[in-house]
């Protein structure tokens, strides 16, 4: 019994972590976003598509 509770709360554990994980990519995509956006010069064409995809991501998730 004292196992299947350790199990439970082991697991409800490791999705709070998945999800805190999760959540600190997604602020870390809109933070790196947020500085592409800001920039007044033409960015780079690496730069523009590395905006372009990031908006993609956090559109679709």
């Amino acid at each position: 019994m004292a196992e299947g509770k350790a199990l439970s709360e082991f697991q409800s554990m490791w999705s709070i972590k998945k999800q805190d994980l999760a959540m600190k990519e997604r602020l870390s995509k809109m933070r790196l976003l947020d500085s592409l956006i800001a920039k007044q010069e033409p960015l780079a064409k690496y730069k523009e598509a590395l905006k372009k995809k990031l908006i993609n991501d956090l559109l679709s998730n």
